[in-house]
């Protein structure tokens, strides 16, 4: 059954993958033997990091782009294929919250939210999708969030991207499919992360999630990459346009 989750001959690239969530998965589809390229927009950061996995022994490549510019993306993807070769799978991580209350919610930031979460899961995928039409071959993974399926106060736009972001999942398969190519979603739940200390270190907050989460505790990031390489891997070639939560059941008791 190994060669079902067998990513090895495998190239990825995960965008917004410097750090956080990006960069959980991006070691673990390295440290699965696929190589991997990661992205971000500050060149230095985004060395440091190609430079700690390299030292690693992961095979890893890096590319600076900005996955809300339409222009930046094209050139990027031009360049990754001929550095590359081939882009096997696309982990669309890249994105942002800007926790305000949304009678305070300026439209530069509604505007920054949308750009990141949604349009640049556009213009990367569609870049790369016409590669993998022309191989007849190809995984798309687009990291949603549990707030595809609801809100909370101060994320409202956050949830808007989210949930457009699932519909666009489903959209991308719908067309994509007959291409031999599978888009799914991966729909974390509250993991320990650079962008979610001011939760967990909020008492109030650490104690309610506990409480209303059937497994008691926030994930780890490590948890979400068995979903993550199944969803890369031959496994999942009959699997198209579904959203798998990763959450600790909180979606399911609520």
């Amino acid at each position: 059954m190994n060669h079902l989750f067998d990513v090895s001959k495998k190239t990825a690239l995960i965008t917004g993958s410097s750090s956080g969530l990006g960069l959980a998965f991006a070691k673990g589809l390295g440290r699965a033997g696929a190589q991997v390229i990661i992205n971000g927009r500050n060149s230095n950061r985004l060395e440091q990091t190609c430079e700690t996995l390299s030292q690693e022994g992961l095979r890893v490549l890096s590319a600076c782009f900005d996955v809300t510019d339409k222009q930046s993306v094209d050139a990027a993807i031009e360049s990754l294929l001929q550095e590359a070769g081939k882009i096997d799978i696309l982990v669309n991580n890249a994105g942002t919250n800007l926790r305000t209350p949304l009678e305070d919610y300026t439209e530069a930031d509604w505007d920054t939210t949308m750009n990141t979460n949604l349009k640049g899961a556009f213009l990367v995928a569609q870049a790369v999708a016409k590669r993998m039409i022309a191989r007849n071959s190809g995984k798309i993974i687009n990291i949603c969030s549990m707030q595809s399926e609801l809100s909370r106060q101060t994320i409202a736009p956050y949830a808007a991207s989210k949930g457009g972001l699932k519909m666009l999942t489903k959209g991308m398969a719908v067309d994509w499919a007959r291409h031999n190519i599978q888009v799914n979603g991966l729909g974390p739940g509250y993991f320990k992360t650079e962008l979610t200390k001011p939760l967990y270190e909020d008492a109030d907050f650490d104690t309610w999630l506990c409480s209303r989460t059937p497994s008691q505790r926030w994930g780890s990031p490590e948890e979400l990459l068995g979903t993550l390489i199944f969803l890369c891997s031959d496994a999942s070639n009959y699997v198209n346009g579904q959203i798998i939560y990763v959450d600790g059941g909180l979606l399911a008791s609520i």
